[in-house]
């Protein structure tokens, strides 16, 4: 039976939510009984000497970790040398690999391979998901790493950074939410600020102002946000269309040049398309969106889905336009067709901080929390 033809969309939504409430339960209990034998001792939390900055979430989909990453790496290089330890989420291997030029998104996950490919011999990258072995790895490789970062390393508390960082969307904030499945929290809210030292509101509108701030600051502080745990909030700023293959003369350079008659086919596998769409929507060319799960490795038949699509555009001339991250799947992918390589294009982002109203900038406060006394490493062979 069709539940849409009987029920209306609130009806629809009780159902699922006391379907789904005694997991939401379970996951909750689960997420307790772990926190709590880390909080007591019973599973023991490692540091290093070696500062760790841990940039993660308490929520499942984008927040942005990877551009706020390339951000920090961004401001950082010049004063530290750089290990970066991801998991290597999706990725088609298993266990410590260390990022080289010939590796691809399969072997070590798209986001690190991205991070990789900015960056280069400018950092140490490295994918595993033991996280303490993968940061004795690095060091190991390269005992003159001075600085860690931790990639989604929140939950992953066998490792006690030296700075916890965590990122909120601000579409999505985090105070009415609930447990998965229910919700998206990966843990109840009230643990970021039990654990984190900065909080940054991530993916921001332009015109964010004093009261709005003012307002996520307050919902923060009944969490009871201590003195210690300061705030930020920025944005997404999206960059001129690149070509995803080398070309020799890209049709496409700027949105600006695009036409009331012009299409363009939106591609993503991310978890949150929506911003990208918005801003596309802006401009003048009419815009059919393609999504696919985040992280999704696109088949043969996908592409033939997708050049379907592109083919039934209205346009006189039409684009397929992506994200970075998906950019790094595509470029790589055997099954892209090469006669179709001079048509699509990705939209590079970066992260932008507005400026605090009183204290010091992101960067500053962060390099503040690095400076501090480092913790004496707590000796183990564990593996986690």
């Amino acid at each position: 039976m069709d539940l849409s033809k009987v029920l209306n969309k609130d009806q629809r939504k009780s159902i699922m939510d006391a379907i789904l409430t005694p997991f939401s339960w379970g996951y909750g209990a689960g997420v307790w009984m772990r926190n709590t034998a880390f909080d007591m001792g019973v599973l023991q939390e490692q540091e290093f000497e070696v500062p760790v900055v841990s940039v993660g979430n308490i929520t499942v989909g984008g927040t942005g970790k990877t551009p706020h990453v390339e951000y920090i790496i961004e401001a950082l290089y010049r004063h530290y040398r750089i290990g970066v330890l991801s998991r290597g989420y999706k990725r088609k291997t298993k266990g410590f690999i260390l990022a080289s030029e010939n590796m691809t998104p399969r072997d070590i996950g798209d986001e690190p391979y991205q991070i990789y490919h900015k960056f280069g011999d400018l950092i140490t990258l490295a994918v595993c998901e033991k996280r303490r072995k993968g940061i004795r790895e690095l060091l190991r490789i390269n005992p003159d790493i001075n600085l860690i970062l931790l990639d989604d390393g929140f939950q992953h508390r066998y490792v006690k950074p030296k700075v916890n960082i965590v990122l909120i969307d601000y579409n999505r904030l985090p105070f009415d939410d609930k447990l998965l499945p229910l919700g998206t929290l990966r843990e109840p809210a009230g643990n970021m600020t039990r654990r984190c030292d900065m909080i940054v509101v991530t993916k921001c509108p332009t015109d964010l102002n004093a009261m709005d701030i003012r307002i996520v600051k307050k919902r923060l502080s009944n969490l009871n946000l201590l003195n210690y745990q300061k705030v930020f909030f920025s944005n997404i700023q999206y960059a001129d269309p690149v070509s995803v293959f080398p070309v020799q003369s890209p049709q496409l350079t700027s949105l600006q040049w695009l036409h009331d008659d012009d299409a363009v086919l939106c591609l993503t596998g991310i978890a949150t398309p929506k911003p990208l769409v918005r801003y596309l929507r802006q401009f003048r060319a009419s815009v059919k969106v393609m999504h696919f799960d985040d992280h999704h490795f696109f088949t043969r038949r996908d592409f033939t889905d997708i050049f379907r699509v592109y083919k039934e555009l209205e346009g006189k001339r039409k684009f397929i336009i992506t994200t970075e991250k998906d950019a790094v799947r595509i470029m790589n992918n055997p099954y892209y067709p090469p006669t179709k390589r001079n048509c699509i294009y990705y939209i590079p982002m970066r992260v932008a901080f507005l400026k605090p109203a009183e204290g010091l900038s992101f960067i500053d406060e962060l390099v503040d929390k690095i400076e501090n006394q480092t913790a004496e490493p707590i000796s183990t062979n564990d593996d986690y």
